[in-house]
């Protein structure tokens, strides 16, 4: 026997393998115990559902608009002259029957001047003539004048008497036109610039304003709808499927933020417009601090109507195939998860509409749609309740789960 062969083993080498031999046992008790745990944990899917209930929800539609003034009056002059004083002052607000402008009213001062005395003129002629016929008519009567002179002088006591009225009239018109000397305010309302200085020739028959008076409180807003959109509104209408409600019109401006006041719907035109399709609406808004101003681009959200027995499914719930179908699962009476068929065409809020293919007290899986399978078992709880949403049996102790 050799050297190599006789030399004695190494101290404690049978403690050695036995411990390497008990740790590699204990390893595959634990590989066992694991895989053991596994098959346990595993069955059926823990999700969340919410009862389907019948609602009554608005019709509402957002549709483009534009603000526009209740009312426009634009400042013209009505008679011919030189502006002589601006009396108010720009973008101010202004009351109906304030002096806007003064025109030079030297003209029409002399006009009715010379229109009072003609009056007086005709006055003094009709005032003879009728002394004149009313004496002739007693004569006439005893024949002492011919019957012709009294005929001419009664006449020449009625042409005297017209005079007067004509010269009446012409003296009313020369005041009228010298009230037109200062422009009054047509309206109360927030005036314009000034069209035209102090010292610029204004005409009666000029073509530009002097300035424009706007009511902006309250304000309109055009809105154009989609006759299409109408016409389904009014087939919903006709069919029960939506009831008619009082409009109720809200705004979005131009920066995303919501106006504070609703309005309400004044008036819908009766025929479409050819070239766009659409119909053209009218809301009315108060307006009191003046933040909308004629012009203005908004978003106008109507409500026209309710729709009727439709379920309101969380947008999560809501899954959609590769043709863009739309189905939720619902929880089946041997607890299973069964995708069911919908329809729907708009969401409110953060939920979908759905109006056909739910029926109230279906129970709709809202929460751990991920661990579903089609037709598979599941295991469901009313939404919110404290869990894990898992592929496990629910209520496992903690060491299984380890």
């Amino acid at each position: 026997m050799s050297r190599k062969d006789s030399s004695p083993a190494p101290a404690g080498y049978p403690s050695f393998v036995r411990a390497l031999m008990l740790a590699g046992g204990c390893l595959s008790l634990a590989a066992c115990s694991n895989g053991a745990d596994k098959n346990k944990a595993k069955g059926p899917a823990e999700v969340g559902y919410r009862v389907a209930t019948e609602s009554e929800v608005p019709l509402e539609v957002e549709l483009p608009g534009r603000t526009s003034a209740y009312q426009i009056a634009q400042v013209r002059p009505q008679v011919s002259g030189v502006i002589e004083a601006r009396l108010f002052e720009e973008g101010a607000m202004v009351k109906a029957g304030q002096p806007l402008y003064r025109i030079d009213a030297s003209l029409y001062r002399a006009a009715v001047n010379q229109a009072a005395a003609n009056l007086t003129s005709a006055q003094a002629s009709a005032q003879a003539a009728k002394i004149k016929a009313d004496r002739y008519k007693p004569l006439a009567a005893s024949q002492a004048v011919a019957q012709q002179d009294y005929t001419d002088a009664a006449a020449t006591a009625r042409t005297a008497a017209a005079s007067v009225l004509q010269t009446k009239a012409a003296l009313d018109t020369a005041r009228i036109n010298l009230r037109y000397a200062t422009v009054p305010a047509p309206i109360s309302g927030r005036i314009s610039r000034s069209a035209m200085t102090v010292g610029a020739l204004a005409t009666a028959n000029q073509t530009d304003a002097l300035a424009t008076i706007s009511v902006l409180d309250p304000i309109y807003v055009d809105i154009q709808q989609n006759a299409a959109d109408i016409m389904k509104l009014r087939q919903a209408l006709a069919s029960g499927g939506a009831q008619a409600k009082e409009p109720r019109v809200t705004l979005k401006l131009d920066d995303g933020t919501d106006y504070p006041l609703p309005g309400t719907l004044e008036f819908s035109e009766v025929t479409v417009d050819a070239t766009t399709g659409t119909v053209a609406l009218r809301a009315r808004f108060p307006n009191p601090r003046g933040l909308l101003l004629p012009g203005l681009f908004v978003r106008a959200r109507l409500s026209q109507a309710v729709q009727n027995k439709v379920v309101l499914v969380p947008q999560g719930a809501l899954t959609r195939d590769a043709r863009g179908n739309a189905s939720v699962y619902v929880v089946s009476a041997d607890s299973k998860a069964i995708a069911r068929p919908v329809t729907t065409t708009r969401t409110m809020g953060d939920t979908w509409v759905v109006t056909q293919g739910l029926s109230a007290g279906d129970k709709v899986i809202t929460q751990g749609i991920g661990l579903l399978k089609p037709n598979g078992p599941v295991k469901a709880v009313p939404e919110g309740t404290k869990q894990t949403y898992r592929l496990g049996a629910p209520g496992a102790k903690s060491s299984d789960a380890k």
